[in-house]
């Protein structure tokens, strides 16, 4: 994704795809247009949670290593090379690698990048903001986390809009309860999002996790979502990952199906846990 004469991403080159050690499990969509369909109820037992968790630690402490490297003169390329030796050097499969033909071991997304920007040549300069989604598969469960970077110094604006987002993931997680319907949480969000006019994108959601790494379950970020109303349970387990921009929640895609940009262009952020709910709330499984 390197950038036009406007500044505005475009479509960069992108390397072969890693080797993972054949000693490693695949999931089972590895080799498949598409992942067998998830006939689960989205919920687990103490010893699968603790397989969630223990991908999802992997998954974060990964996030961890390459939000290390992030500075300016950086490819993202390279952070996804980073990515995925920590994930292979751990026993781990990158989730994103192979899934529905995606060609890399994590989703590098820049500045208007909303979600799934692949791993290219593209330059981080001073300024930008990048998302760094890493999904780690071990043992038969998958874990899933982002965390969006600043590239050297970013504005005030740009800043703010980090921080609230992030602030926005945990209001929603706060929103978690046994009980309720899983579009409370899409309220808790965009009713604090909607203080500072940011756009909440709404076509993509967070979702259950787990065996599966997209099990069917879906988890809105938005207001009045009343079609998404599946009852929350202890021991459910699903992502929140809200997407909120400067600018609109209309969103437009490139000709590789997979990196989403604003419509507007403006700049957008997300941040990303994977938990389970329990008896009183939430606990994050995907913690370093």
């Amino acid at each position: 994704m390197p950038k036009d004469t406007n500044g505005h991403l475009i479509p960069g080159a992108i390397s072969p795809e890693r080797k993972v050690p054949h000693s490693i499990r695949r999931p089972p969509y590895i080799g498949r247009p598409k992942p067998p369909e998830y006939k689960g109820d989205n919920t687990y037992n103490s010893e699968q949670i603790e397989k969630i968790r223990a991908a999802g630690t992997i998954a974060a402490q990964a996030i961890r290593r390459v939000g290390e490297a992030i500075v300016p003169g950086v490819t993202t390329e390279e952070l996804d090379a980073i990515g995925h030796e920590f994930l292979v050097s751990k026993g781990a499969y990158p989730s994103t690698l192979g899934y529905r033909g995606y060609p890399k071991s994590l989703c590098s997304s820049v500045n208007e990048v909303i979600c799934h920007g692949i791993p290219d040549d593209t330059v981080l300069e001073n300024g930008d903001i990048v998302n760094i989604d890493i999904t780690a598969y071990r043992d038969g469960f998958h874990g899933d986390t982002n965390h969006t970077f600043r590239v050297g110094s970013v504005t005030t604006e740009i800043d703010q809009l980090i921080d609230r987002t992030a602030e926005a993931l945990r209001r929603g997680i706060k929103a978690v309860a046994p009980g309720r319907q899983v579009n409370v949480i899409g309220r808790a969000i965009e009713s604090y999002a909607k203080r500072f006019g940011y756009g909440v994108v709404r076509d993509f959601t967070g979702h259950g996790v787990g065996e599966a790494f997209h099990s069917g379950l879906i988890i809105p970020h938005y207001d009045s979502a009343p079609q998404f109303s599946d009852v929350i349970v202890p021991g459910m387990v699903f992502t929140i990952e809200p997407m909120l921009t400067l600018g609109t929640h209309e969103w437009d895609m490139w000709a590789d199906d997979w990196t989403v940009t604003t419509r507007d262009k403006s700049i957008t952020a997300q941040f990303e846990h994977t938990l389970v709910v329990t008896e009183t709330g939430a606990e994050i499984l995907t913690l370093p």
